[in-house]
């Protein structure tokens, strides 16, 4: 399992990663939440739901949530919620199913926004 402090990827990373379109970000707020704004790109999937996405077949994934499924081998796989706890959360499920590189923005919705000015 990854280092957890390794895990984590600062508002700058995130940038830099978007910047290049070779990122998969998983928002893991509610639907209702992400109705109120998101990250340009990111993709919804509560986190209540992020054990049963990640075991999906990929073409059931791609159906559900209209996009490639990551493969265990990503080293671009990033969730976040609204302030870090959900996405942390999500972290430890794909951990633990052997997704080992994904990572956190632990700052979450809230220090995009503040820092995007949305």
């Amino acid at each position: 399992m990854a280092d957890t402090a390794q895990a984590i990827i600062s508002y700058e990373e995130l940038k830099q990663l978007l910047g290049s379109r070779n990122i998969h970000l998983f928002d893991v707020r509610s639907p209702e939440e992400v109705g109120r704004g998101k990250i340009l790109d990111s993709v919804n999937i509560p986190v209540d739901e992020v054990e049963m996405a990640l075991k999906m077949d990929p073409e059931a994934f791609r159906k559900k949530y209209k996009v490639e499924k990551p493969t265990q081998q990503d080293t671009n796989i990033v969730f976040h919620c609204q302030m870090g706890m959900r996405g942390a959360q999500a972290l430890t499920t794909a951990q633990s199913l052997g997704y080992s590189r994904a990572r956190h923005f632990s700052g979450g919705y809230k220090e995009w926004s503040d820092k995007e000015g949305k």
